[in-house]
């Protein structure tokens, strides 16, 4: 049985899961199935052979998604994660999970969530909804990735992993344009030009977002 503190539960309760079942969500923590899990800054959390079939959810701390040298999103308090080893025969999981700082995590077995959603219809309307908003965000990731100018890949890149109005870089120049699949030179004329048309800020490795419309408007 997980035990969380106040400030934890309140957090859970707000949970895309939860959403229009709070009180489930106590009930689903005190259950003895569901743990938690502490991890350090840089302990693997979820790799291709390093994984468990459960549901996990972030209480605290921060959690890079990788896949090889690919920067796929990070996580942060409240954020859902381990759908992909849920309700499969699958021997891997398809990314890495990085603790970026350190981090509690609460783990929802698969037996246990497949009970909630077979006895709580809106449970169930709520992971449907979850689900329908990843396969959206990989949709975007690989339209990124495959076509479009560097402009266009750098603004998807900083859109969706912009917090506070800003992205902090944690990789080089040449790590961002390996990431973004262009050329350094590439990159830094996107970085140029995004500036120049006042849609970006970049100062050191903090690249503020100053017309967010502009961006996701840039043409494929």
């Amino acid at each position: 049985m997980a035990q969380l503190n106040p400030e934890e539960l309140t957090l859970l309760r707000g949970v895309f899961l939860f959403q229009g079942a709070e009180a489930l969500a106590d009930a689903a923590a005190a259950d003895p199935r569901c743990q938690i899990a502490v991890a350090g800054r840089g302990q693997i959390i979820y790799a291709p052979h390093q994984f468990q079939h459960s549901l996990g959810v972030l209480l605290s701390g921060r959690v890079q998604v990788s896949k090889g040298e690919l920067l796929v999103s990070s996580l942060g308090p409240g954020d859902l994660f381990g759908a992909a080893a849920l309700f499969n025969d699958r021997e891997d999981y398809a990314t890495t999970l990085t603790a970026r700082a350190s981090c509690r995590l609460l783990f929802f077995p698969q037996e246990q969530v497949a009970g909630l959603l077979e006895a709580h219809p809106g449970l169930a309307r709520n992971y449907i909804r979850y689900l329908s908003g990843r396969i959206r965000f990989l949709d975007r990731k690989i339209e990124g990735l495959i076509a479009g100018s560097a402009e266009r890949r750098l603004a998807q890149y900083l859109l969706e992993r912009q917090a506070d109005g800003a992205v902090v870089l944690d990789c080089s120049v040449t790590g961002l344009a390996g990431r973004l699949n262009v050329s350094r030179a590439s990159l830094y004329r996107a970085l140029d030009s995004l500036a120049a048309a006042g849609a970006i800020e970049k100062n050191g490795r903090t690249v503020r977002i100053l017309d967010s419309a502009g961006l996701d408007s840039l043409p494929h």
